[in-house]
């Protein structure tokens, strides 16, 4: 498998039905047509988002007879995670002092 450089796991988690498509591929794996129904776009639009989500490395297809299946491959998700884990200082932050503002002023 090929690991996908930062850009292609936040260009792909951007869109909200390639998003809706990670969705559904944590609850185990899907067949491609699965995925259409469930998802409400065209079987095209569905193929194309499955091919950006393959090229990032988040799922991972495997052939059943006729049918693709389509599995949830999460391990590229940690970019995303280690990328916003430096903004949760900050914003633990910015929470306490909020918290110490309003407590203040009752």
């Amino acid at each position: 498998m090929r690991v996908a450089p930062q850009s292609d796991v936040f260009h792909a988690i951007a869109d909200p039905t390639r998003r809706r498509i990670l969705e559904l591929l944590r609850d185990g794996d899907r067949p491609v047509q699965d995925l259409v129904t469930r998802v409400d776009v065209t079987f095209g639009a569905v193929s194309q988002h499955l091919k950006t989500l393959r090229e990032s490395g988040l799922v991972s297809c495997r052939k059943d007879g006729r049918r693709r299946i389509y599995r949830l491959q999460a391990e590229p998700l940690r970019q995303i995670h280690d990328w916003t884990a430096v903004y949760q200082k900050a914003w633990r932050r910015r929470f306490r002092k909020l918290r110490t503002h309003l407590e203040g002023d009752s």
